[in-house]
């Protein structure tokens, strides 16, 4: 693995940046290019503000990275299968500065940001057949096979998540596809279609979906708009939130959501996914799986994905709590409402009306 201790940030063809080591490589530093300073936008507005400044990272959350940019990097399933290539290579992963990974991330990553110069781990692999992939991806999990990991990397396009995936593309656009993990039921695809038809019924906006082959979930790109990459940050990233250190609040997620997008209907709309997984028992509602769209520095809710049944979540509660409450009450989530002008009555219509169309996956405490 070649020293780097400088990469340059890109937005599609402009840069935004220069991203470097501060002297004792513990740290990352940023700053703006003079020219995306005069027509570019905050990559990051909490984090990042569009100035001349020099900005350092701290050493925490995200080991000297700037949230943004740790949200190009794999993580969960995409780490280990990382890991695994480079331990073959004889590099240790652990050893790595975050210069250094998202080079290796380059062009390849989610969202419309990329990082040169690039550095080439192994060499690409085609999609093989669905069946294929899902089994490997199982045989490597569970420690079976040596071989593959390589495969499996090249295809997940660094996405992040615990679960297999991988990016598939036909004629109706680009996909990401979805895996079962070798903890999850035969159904787990099924399952997620399912969810995402009653968040829709909900009046959650979730992106376009298909089952391929009758059992493996396809969720649409939505960091691809007209073939044109968008700009994505999680909330994780623009909070500064850890996934490994969960205290994220439903509040903190609905005031972020009115600061960004200035828009009481995207409020509301994230006061409705708050109910959505309350009720549907969907506790893996972590700050890396809400996101916002950044279109040429305007601010937009992202759809909403990963919405399935997961009752375990952290210790048996929800990542992300309502009200200070992980296993939270109708009573918290009126109460979160209230701090973003969701009176008590309109709080009220929105969890009868999520309620009403999402009964038959009702966690069993409601």
């Amino acid at each position: 693995m070649k020293q780097l201790n400088k990469i340059s940030v890109f937005y599609r063809n402009r840069k935004v940046g220069e991203l470097s080591m501060t002297p004792d490589n513990r740290l990352c530093a940023f700053q703006y290019d003079k020219e995306w300073l005069l027509s570019g936008f905050s990559v990051s507005p909490l984090d990042l503000p569009l100035k001349s400044d020099l900005f350092i990272a701290k050493p925490e959350p995200f080991w000297g990275n700037f949230g943004i940019f740790e949200d190009s990097l794999p993580d969960g399933y995409g780490r280990y299968l990382l890991n695994r290539m480079l331990k073959k290579q004889g590099v240790d992963d652990s050893s790595l500065t975050p210069i250094q990974r998202l080079s290796i991330v380059g062009n390849s990553g989610m969202g419309a940001l990329s990082y040169f110069p690039e550095s080439f781990v192994g060499k690409e692999k085609t999609l093989p057949e669905l069946d294929y992939l899902q089994q490997l991806a199982l045989d490597v999990l569970s420690e079976k096979t040596d071989t593959g990991a390589d495969i499996l990397y090249f295809n997940s396009g660094n996405s992040g998540g615990c679960r297999p995936k991988c990016l598939y593309r036909d004629e109706e656009g680009a996909w990401i596809v979805k895996f079962r993990h070798i903890y999850d039921p035969q159904d787990m695809g099924k399952m997620e279609f399912r969810y995402n038809e009653i968040a829709r019924l909900c009046g959650i906006e979730v992106p376009d979906f298909k089952l391929l082959q009758g059992k493996y979930f396809a969720s649409k790109r939505f960091d691809i708009e007209n073939r044109v990459r968008l700009h994505i940050a999680t909330a994780g990233a623009l909070l500064s939130e850890s996934i490994y250190q969960p205290k994220l609040d439903y509040k903190t997620l609905l005031h972020l959501t009115g600061f960004l997008t200035q828009d009481s209907v995207q409020v509301d709309e994230m006061f409705r996914r708050m109910v959505f997984n309350v009720l549907t028992n969907n506790k893996d509602d972590h700050a890396k799986n809400f996101s916002f769209i950044c279109r040429e520095g305007k601010w937009s809710l992202a759809p909403a994905y990963d919405l399935t049944r997961s009752p375990e979540g952290y210790h048996g509660e929800h990542a992300t709590s309502v009200n200070n409450n992980g296993l939270p009450e109708i009573k918290d989530m009126l109460a979160v409402g209230e701090t973003v002008r969701i009176s008590h009555k309109k709080g009220m219509e929105l969890i009868d009306s999520v309620f009403e169309n999402c009964k038959e996956i009702l966690a069993e405490r409601f």
